[in-house]
């Protein structure tokens, strides 16, 4: 045999224009796939949407009426002092939903999450029927305070909606969750407007001696009832999502087509056995900006809603629309429904296409046009207020009712993703969560108080036409989309 016979020489490939100049692994290398999106626990979303609408009905049924509520209880002769009492109503509940929501957070990252959630569900709905029984100011004080103090599991809801998602699937998740508030916000002052003063609003059912004695209660009732029927879906239906408690479960109860091979839960590198401390999470860029923003967020979205509510009860003279009961509650479920429109037929489509921290800065940037546009809705309302009468033609009535409507309040669901994707480690979720929601109700402790204090002292003094509150809230929003900006610096892209 020659050298040239060697026999190396029966390797050597012959290429042509069939044969690809990559292999298969390089091409997968340069190509790689968009992972498939992970089945959603529909029973599970259902359930935990069923739960989650609790909260914002009891929340905003009072808005319609509780400044009628507070005048009726004689607590002032000067109307312009209203403001302050009703803002002390709310300011109340979000004190005490501060000092326990981080705490229910941290419980329910040991007992898990469920308990957490059906406890605190019955309890506002105990409160919400005892508020409306309510005789006194103290009365009211002590429900909102038991009530809010018992709906700091809102983190906890949140962190299930964490449990049971992931990057592939939470651009449906989310929008589907996200429509609850809306849709509570929607039914909640459709309920407060309607059924307040139902012994002269429907006579023929309800002239009765009780119902004249207690105005307010029949809203109360509806609510309660409607959180009653919540918590008894989310007993049946609403599962356990902690890790390390659903491992436990596992652990005793194996499936069947479980082998020796198999391994009972998520993997060991995703489950740490204790969750970091709120000083390790402060530490984090994101999550200190995150806590940031959200304390600046919810300090506006409350201050919008109180002022709006006093905004429409007070006179167009004095800045306002003299909205009555049922035109307040129809207004605040026009601008719930528009919100949810965007939330079930474009807000899917936004998470997939843009990134998420870049909304979160879109959607603080309105804040500072939202409230310039009160005394632009004043304006209108003295457009076309008829003298003779004192009454809104229906035209304008619908131009205010529009205008109202055209804020939509997103960065909340924005912000439940941003956490998600930044939470350090996934035990972590719950406190996480919590440390960005003690922040939220932190500033929500105070702004009532203070914007509607304010309110009022802008309309007594005639400061700037009364419109003190507007140039000073609109101040405030501009510098609040200074921290949100923080964010798009330490996020995590949500999107390729």
């Amino acid at each position: 045999m020659s050298s040239d016979d060697s026999p190396h020489d029966a390797t050597v490939t012959v290429h042509d224009e069939t044969c690809p100049l990559l292999r298969d692994r390089d091409v997968e290398g340069q190509l790689p796939l968009k992972p498939k999106p992970t089945p959603l626990p529909k029973g599970q979303l259902a359930a935990l949407c069923t739960v989650r609408l609790v909260d914002p009905i009891a929340f905003t049924q009072l808005f319609p009426y509780v400044n009628q509520f507070m005048s009726d209880l004689h607590l002032t002769d000067d109307p312009s002092r209203i403001g302050f009492y009703s803002g002390l109503v709310e300011s109340t509940f979000a004190v005490a939903q501060l000092t326990s929501i981080y705490q229910w957070a941290q419980i329910s990252d040991v007992v898990g999450r469920r308990p957490v959630i059906l406890v605190g569900s019955l309890v506002i709905a105990i409160t919400t029927a005892m508020f409306g029984l309510s005789k006194s100011l103290t009365a009211v004080l002590v429900t909102r305070a038991i009530g809010g103090f018992f709906s700091g599991n809102v983190a906890v809801i949140h962190s299930v909606l964490g449990d049971i998602t992931d990057s592939t699937n939470q651009a449906t998740a989310f929008p589907i969750y996200g429509i609850t508030w809306p849709l509570g916000s929607i039914i909640g002052p459709l309920i407060g407007g309607s059924f307040s003063h139902p012994a002269s609003k429907y006579p023929q059912v309800f002239d009765y001696e009780f119902w004249r004695d207690y105005p307010y209660f029949l809203p109360c009732l509806i609510s309660a009832t409607i959180s009653i029927i919540g918590v008894l879906l989310g007993y049946a239906f609403l599962e356990e999502t902690l890790p390390s408690k659903r491992k436990q479960r596992s652990e005793k109860f194996p499936s069947p087509a479980s082998d020796s091979t198999q391994t009972v839960g998520p993997p060991p590198s995703l489950v740490p056995e204790t969750p970091i401390s709120m000083k390790e999470l402060l530490a984090l860029p994101i999550m200190s900006a995150l806590s940031m923003s959200g304390f600046a967020l919810s300090f506006l979205v409350t201050c919008f809603d109180v002022v709006f509510v006093l905004f429409c009860f007070t006179p167009v003279q004095n800045g306002g629309l003299a909205f009555s009961e049922s035109q307040i509650g129809y207004s605040l479920a026009g601008a719930g429904a528009i919100t949810a429109i965007i939330q079930i037929f474009i807000m899917s489509y936004l998470l997939r296409t843009f990134d998420c921290a870049k909304m979160y800065n879109f959607c603080m940037g309105l804040w500072p046009y939202a409230f310039a546009a009160f005394p632009i809705l004043n304006a209108i309302a003295r457009g076309g207020l008829d003298e003779e009468t004192g009454q809104f033609g229906a035209f304008t009535a619908a131009m205010l009712w529009i205008g109202i409507a055209i804020i939509a309040s997103l960065g909340y669901m924005l912000s439940m993703v941003l956490v998600k994707e930044n939470v350090p480690t996934p035990a972590s979720l719950g406190r996480s969560n919590g440390l960005v929601q003690f922040a939220m109700c932190s500033s929500r402790s105070f702004a009532p108080f203070l914007v509607s204090s304010l309110f009022a002292f802008s309309i007594e003094n005639k400061i700037l036409g009364g419109h003190l509150w507007v140039v000073t809230m609109v101040l405030v929003a501009y510098l609040s989309t200074m921290i949100s900006a923080k964010i798009s610096l330490h996020s995590k892209r949500t999107i390729p």
